[in-house]
Order: structure tokens, then sequence, then C-alpha cells
């Protein structure tokens, strides 16, 4: 009881202290008062990275500050510290003697022997909102183990930049895996605790399991104003700024080809090249004047480096465009939207000197089907693509809508 007192004083200076602070914030993990108290006298497990702070001070610290006992912490890919790069193994460590259990290696999901004796999980991950971006994959796994074990689960909730949209193919079931594991579209319109909802109420857990979710809503969310603060540090070592998450549905497309989308420079995901490009292919791109984006004519060398190690195109000068701003039409759109752009996926198909080498295996998965590939190679326009999604995202929306804790 005395550490339970001592949890809710503490917590009573922090916010009155902070108070202008937390009326600002786009995160739960700000508002203390809302899930501290749940934590003290329990054995508590952690899932964090790096971006798990309040003000310059780790979660960690903070709840270790406020004698919660933390027996356990889990990292998703990329790490407790974010120094690991896309799709490589994350290895178990410690953080101040505390164990850290690898989310992304020998196993995405939590073991037993992680498990043991922990009574609660508390999970905070910054989501940015798009299918192919691993966190809610490991959200699944974290809320699965927590179902088989009967721990609870407090997801402290985190908006991002395309939480107010639908975009993209609804995942075909056949092409299911970790960088899509549920039927949803690329880009999928909620926050990750709108996410956790559904994973449970649609029965995506294996055998139907449920999920002992305690939802930390977001205070203030303001609907169709997700400006920049939303994301305060990079969510992933590649993902290093606004623009690059708000290019992040389109570019990432672009893994699933024999182009460079940037990794081992300075701008991953906000430039796209390789080493024997025409230049009168890009003079023409620019040319065109894209209605949502300025870019320019752009030269880059990926080189090796801990974020991104042995890069597509490694030393190799690659020749492109830089992608420097989304239009103010884009931009000052009401829902701040950041459709896919085929248009650029297309143009490059069809200015590739060989064509047939353009698709590498892995763009069927990013794509969650194998008829986007199919409807480029046959020569479909954007518009007609983008017209044979919307019944699947008619569909889609109608789940959706039953689990958003947000207006829209």
């Amino acid at each position: 009881m005395q550490k339970i007192i001592r949890v809710a004083n503490f917590i009573l200076i922090f916010y009155l202290f902070f108070n202008s602070i937390l009326f600002s914030q786009s995160k739960s993990i700000d508002n203390m008062e809302s899930y501290a108290p749940l934590l003290a006298n329990k054995n508590v497990g952690l899932v964090v990275n790096q971006n798990s702070v309040i003000g310059d001070v780790h979660l960690v610290d903070t709840l270790k500050n406020l004698e919660i006992n933390i027996i356990s912490i889990f990292s998703p890919e990329h790490g407790f510290d974010l120094n690991y790069g896309a799709g490589e193994n994350v290895q178990n460590s410690k953080y101040n003697n505390i164990p850290i259990y690898s989310l992304y290696g020998k196993n995405k999901k939590p073991t037993l022997n992680s498990l043991k004796d922990v009574d609660i999980i508390l999970f905070d991950i910054q989501d940015v909102g798009v299918r192919f971006y691993t966190y809610i994959s490991s959200l699944h796994y974290v809320m699965e183990s927590c179902a088989q074990e009967n721990i609870p689960l407090i997801i402290l909730d985190r908006d991002n930049l395309h939480s107010n949209y639908i975009d993209g193919p609804i995942l075909n079931k056949k092409y299911s895996s970790f960088v899509g594991m549920h039927q949803v579209p690329v880009v999928y319109g909620m926050t990750i605790g709108e996410y956790a909802l559904m994973i449970n109420g649609e029965n995506w857990l294996s055998n139907s399991l449920k999920c002992d979710l305690n939802i930390i809503k977001l205070k203030n969310r303001e609907p169709f104003n997700l400006n920049d603060s939303v994301l305060s540090y990079p969510p992933s070592p590649n993902l290093k700024t606004n623009l690059s998450i708000k290019l992040y549905p389109t570019l990432c497309f672009f893994e699933g080809s024999f182009l460079s989308i940037g990794r081992g420079t300075d701008f991953p995901f906000q430039v796209i090249g390789y080493p024997t490009i025409k230049t009168n292919f890009i003079d023409e791109l620019i040319s065109q004047k894209n209605k949502c984006y300025h870019f320019q004519k752009y030269s880059f060398t990926p080189i090796s480096r801990k974020e991104s190690r042995y890069p597509k195109f490694q030393n190799q000068k690659c020749y492109g465009v830089k992608f420097n701003s989304l239009s103010s039409d884009c931009e000052t759109s009401s829902k701040r939207n950041h459709l896919i752009n085929l248009s650029i996926l297309i143009y490059f198909y069809d200015n590739c000197h060989n064509k047939n080498k353009f698709f590498n295996e892995f763009f069927n998965k990013l794509a969650g089907n194998s008829s986007l590939k199919e409807k480029i190679m046959l020569g479909w326009t954007p518009q007609e693509i983008r017209d044979s999604w919307q019944k699947d995202l008619k569909e889609f929306n109608k789940v959706r809508k039953k689990y958003l804790l947000y207006e829209r």
C-alpha cells in the first residue's frame, strides 16, 4: 500500500509540473496517472525501444524510480537501442541488469522462460501505420503469448502519420508473412491501440484466443490534424525523417525491385536510383511536375553502415531522384492523406531497360498478393489499379470502424 501511495504522489507532482506539456502530447506514455498505478506491486514486463521516453528519461528508468519492479524487457525489430538494420537478427542483451529478450531473431514471440513470473506487460512502441512495418506483427505475437499465459496487456496508444486514411490492396492470406500477417490494406488507418482491438475482435490470434487488453487512450487527439510533432524520434534506423515516413507506403514497394531506395545513405526512403539509369529518363520524370512531390535529380553512393549493412549497389554511384517535400496540395489536405503513388512505381517499370528483372521475389510479400505485379506488367494504369482495390477497401473500412477510439 505504501508503494502505491508513493507512486500516486510522484505522479501527482509530475502531472502538475508538466501539465502544459501533457496536454500538447500525442503519446499515452505521458499520461502516467492512467497506467503507473496499475503496475504497483506487480512483476512487470515491458515491450519498448529507444522511443519510449518521457522527456529525456527512458520509461524503464522512470518506472524504476517509482519502485516498479521490472523483470523483463522485450524488443522488436531494430532492437532496444534501434541499433539493428532491417531484417537483421536482434540479440538478447541487458539494460541496467534487466534482461532484454529479442522479438526479432531466433524467437519472434515471447518464450515461456522470458514470461516466467511476469504479472503484467506494458507495450509502448511507435508504429508508422503501414502493413509491412513489422511492429504490428510483434504486437500480434505479444498479444498471443499474453492470452496463452493469462497475462494482462496494457498498450500505451500512439498516433502515426497514416492513421486517418486507408489505401492499398488487402493482403491475400496466401502471402501472409512477418511483413504482413493480417488481411488489411497497406495503409490501415489506425493507431496501434485500435489495431490491437481489431486483432482481438476479429479473432486473429491462434485458436481465437482473446488477450486481456487495456488501451491507455491518447489525450486531446485532434482529428485530421496530425502534425510532424506526432513523431518526436525516428521509429527505426532507416526512417530518419517525417518525410521518409510519409513516403514509406510508396517507396517501400521499390524494395521489391532492383532499384535502391537509399539504404546506406543519409536519405533512406527519400531517394530512388541505380547505377546505369539514363539521364533523359530522369529529366523527363522531373519535367512532369508530379502534383504531390517536389524532387530533384540526384546521385548517391550506398555504403555499408550500422543501420544498413551491405546495402543494394554498395560502393556504386547511383543516379536517380531525391524527394525534397510533398506539395502543398497533398500537405494541406484536411485529412493529411499521403496516398500510395503508383505513378512513380509504374514510370520506373515502364522505362526499365530489362522489365523481366525489375521485380524481385520480395515484391509480392510487400503487396500481399501477386495481382499488383501482374497488373503493372499488363499495362494497367494507376487509376485502374486503384479502382480495383476499392470494393475490398470499403469492406475493410466497415471492420475498421468498429475499433476506432477517436474521431475520423
